[in-house]
């Protein structure tokens, strides 16, 4: 746990590696909408917990070493990142097809 004063400020939640989005939606035109979205709403979340996601995204999935799923457009692509929810940054580490999500370990991912 810390202390409110730790928490970082309101709005400027960090997103690690828009690049790899960019890069995805270039190959699935179709994720680009729902990626921009999930992405403006990452970058103004205050996500201090795994509780304050679920309370955004009834959806996603909380695994373990701090992993959240996203369900991307009707669950046809996934997208799994890192949250350090002390320093309000969120590292994407995996998008891909649901297809492709069946063949990784999300939790190491």
């Amino acid at each position: 746990m810390f202390l409110a004063s730790q928490r970082p400020i309101i709005g400027v939640t960090r997103v690690v590696a828009l690049r790899s989005l960019r890069e995805f939606w270039s190959r699935h035109a179709d994720a680009e909408r729902p990626l921009r979205a999930w992405y403006h709403d990452a970058r103004k979340a205050a996500w201090w917990s795994p509780g304050d996601i679920r309370n955004a995204y009834r959806n996603a999935s909380i695994l373990a070493n701090n992993r959240v799923v996203f369900r991307i457009k009707g669950n046809q692509y996934r997208l799994v990142v890192a949250v350090r929810y002390e320093k309000g940054v969120v590292y994407i580490r995996f998008i891909g097809t649901h297809h492709e999500y069946d063949q990784i370990d999300a939790t190491t991912a």
